[in-house]
């Protein structure tokens, strides 16, 4: 599978971006980062520096530090995450297990989720998966996820026929999924939404 490090050669700079987008609202100082990501102080400065030179990140004073943030309106934000989220974590562990999971037409997350923010209700959809799906392998790697977040992912499994089936009748459920913002881990957008 393709992941950041296929287009981004600096592997100091795959793990402060994964570090960032996997953790967005968390603000980080120099040697913070490098206890998190095991790579030279020297090195982390100096892609700290063309970070923040190109607009990726931002840096604050507070006190004898300096830390280091997630800029949410450089341009190529959204696509940075989307990157991300299909290149660590549960959109990673998710596309690794494909072939397993049956016929995977598309896997869908929803923008919050994306950004780790908190659903706006209990039945806010997290994660979209359509397909000829192989339940028992999807819940277990869900589970596993769960336990790590320490929380429920709230997701749904249609099949490609239900799906169509919903977007015809017009469906208030799927209209609400579709609504929302989202990240496409597998498959194309328009498919899904056409």
């Amino acid at each position: 599978m393709a992941t950041i490090s296929d287009i981004i050669t600096s592997k100091v700079r795959v793990k402060i971006l994964e570090l960032f987008y996997s953790n967005l609202t968390e603000m980080y100082h120099v040697r913070g980062i490098v206890r998190e990501i095991g790579e030279e102080i020297n090195a982390v400065r100096r892609e700290l520096q063309k970070m923040e030179e190109i607009g990726i990140l931002k840096k604050e004073q507070r006190g004898n530090r300096i830390y280091f943030f997630v800029k949410t309106d450089y341009p190529l934000f959204g696509d940075l995450l989307s990157i991300i989220s299909k290149s660590t974590g549960f959109g990673k562990a998710l596309l690794d297990a494909k072939s397993k999971l049956g016929k995977v037409l598309y896997i869908m997350f929803s923008g919050r989720f994306t950004r780790h923010k908190k659903r706006k209700t209990d039945d806010e959809v997290e994660a979209l998966v359509v397909g000829e799906i192989i339940l028992p392998e999807l819940a277990s790697i869900v589970r596993l996820f769960e336990s790590k977040l320490g929380r429920e992912i709230n997701y749904t499994v249609m099949s490609s026929e239900e799906l169509e089936y919903r977007k015809k009748r017009k469906d208030p459920f799927l209209l609400g999924i579709l609504a929302q913002s989202r990240t496409m881990i597998f498959g194309d957008e328009e498919g899904l939404v056409g």
